[in-house]
């Protein structure tokens, strides 16, 4: 991953100020009107990308010898901490705290149906016996253990689908930038280990292409060799922070939106049905970075999780192991408190697509099996609206309900609403949480 949000916020807002201008503003319309409409069907899924896409939440495991220093994964590069000095992590790195089935039990109760965790990041350490490969592994440190292994194993033991992360840049190879064709063989050898020698596994998630955007990466042959291994895989390849959402080579079966709200996939005309994917830090830093106090709340993930399932994306949260490898308490905490949210609401998040159901601000409704959910925000008035957003108990109009309805009630209660529904027009009197409850967002199942 790149470095932190904060790099990325500065570029961001460097970059609206720019589009501010009205010569910027001109340049952009002119764009957007004459770039062709997307026409033709959307194509059908494949069976790999509809088990993802019904995912739905997965957790994100960033660990390695970085996680001893406790200032994030990048650490080697923003201190230009010199090869020599930081490769000797490796004869402090124990692992003696990590359990795999501990971490999947985990995400389990979090809610999370997937884990993907970096079995080698940019650091060039890998989590797996490289079998000769390399010797920049756990098998040949202090820990003396394939901790891939074991992830699988744990994920395994408790229901989860197991995922790799794997870099495709390299700070610690020589042929990295000595010798490119020969670092792609190591690179790709790499990835085939992963693809043999774990039995079957949900896919792989690299990262790192951008950092050598002009070179001939020969994806060609690394993703043949992992639809002949792993034909049931997602192939995912993270396009960055700045090309949010943009589709690559045409084996990639899911985008990715690095630390941004997904925005909407319009398929038509794909030569192929793509995912989407938002992945997101729960501070800062993906690596443990203990001077980072700038938590999300379980609000936070509960609202984020919903903005990625109004647009069909599926919501990919990261955990910074410590240098030990255990889970740190709170983000242990907030996450078994959202999977608590997800106990009342799991069936229109995982199971429910998109339909054309809108309300007003963040309002949205979701078809799972054929059952209408609107999801309702800001029951509270006052509470974290944006401006024309509907705020607090009142009615909520959602256009777009192809059905007639005989009933509106909230999954959290059971309370039936009032409603009423004029053409494809459903107006639903939102009531306000009992005393003592507040679920973030409140979602109604329409009959």
């Amino acid at each position: 991953m790149k470095p932190t949000r904060r790099d990325m916020l500065k570029t961001l807002a460097g970059g609206a100020a720019l589009a501010g201008c009205g010569h910027a503003r001109r340049v952009a319309q002119a764009a957007k009107e004459t770039a062709p409409e997307p026409s033709g069907p959307i194509p059908k899924p494949e069976p790999r990308i509809e088990r993802f896409e019904r995912l739905a939440y997965g957790m994100f495991i960033h660990w390695g010898l970085y996680s001893q220093l406790g200032r994030g994964e990048w650490v080697m590069n923003q201190e230009k901490i010199p090869l020599d000095e930081y490769k000797r992590l490796r004869d402090t790195f124990t692992a003696s705290e990590f359990n795999g089935r501990t971490i999947a039990g985990i995400a389990r109760r979090a809610g999370q149906k997937y884990a993907t965790l970096t079995a080698r990041h940019h650091e060039g350490f890998s989590l797996y016996d490289t079998r000769g490969l390399s010797d920049y592994d756990a098998v040949q440190s202090p820990a003396k253990r394939d901790l891939v292994a074991e992830f699988i194993e744990g994920c395994r033991a408790e229901g989860i689908l197991p995922m790799f992360y794997h870099t495709t840049l390299d700070w610690y190879h020589p042929d990295f930038g000595a010798n490119f064709d020969a670092y792609l063989d190591y690179l790709h050898a790499s990835v085939e280990l992963l693809c043999t020698q774990y039995g079957e596994i949900g896919g792989l998630w690299f990262d790192g292409n951008w950092s050598k955007a002009d070179a001939d990466w020969k994806e060609d042959r690394l993703y043949g060799l992992i639809r002949k291994h792993q034909p049931n895989a997602m192939i995912i390849n993270n396009t960055g922070i700045h090309k949010m959402g943009q589709v690559g080579h045409p084996e990639i079966d899911s985008t990715t939106f690095e630390q941004g709200r997904p925005t909407p996939m319009d398929r038509r005309g794909m030569p192929k049905y793509i995912s989407a994917e938002m992945c997101q830090t729960m501070n800062m830093h993906w690596g443990i970075a203990t001077n980072d106090y700038n938590y999300m709340s379980p609000q936070d993930i509960i609202e984020n999780l919903c903005a990625c399932r109004k647009v069909g994306a599926n919501y990919l949260l990261n955990v910074g192991p410590t240098a030990a490898g255990a889970i740190p308490d709170y983000e242990r905490a907030t996450l078994e408190r959202v999977g608590q949210w997800l106990e009342l609401h799991g069936e229109p998040i995982y199971n429910g697509k998109p339909c054309g159901v809108a309300g007003p601000g963040a309002d949205f409704g979701l078809d799972a099996g054929g059952t209408l959910y609107l999801f309702v925000h800001h029951i509270r008035p006052g509470h974290g609206q944006q401006p024309g957003e509907a705020a607090g108990p009142g009615p909520r109009t959602f256009e777009g309900v192809d059905r007639t309805v005989s009933s509106v009630t909230w999954l959290d209660n059971g309370e039936a609403l009032k409603f009423e529904q004029k053409a494809q027009a459903l107006t639903v009197t939102a009531t306000g949480f009992p005393y003592g409850t507040n679920t973030v967002v409140r979602v109604a199942r329409v009959s």
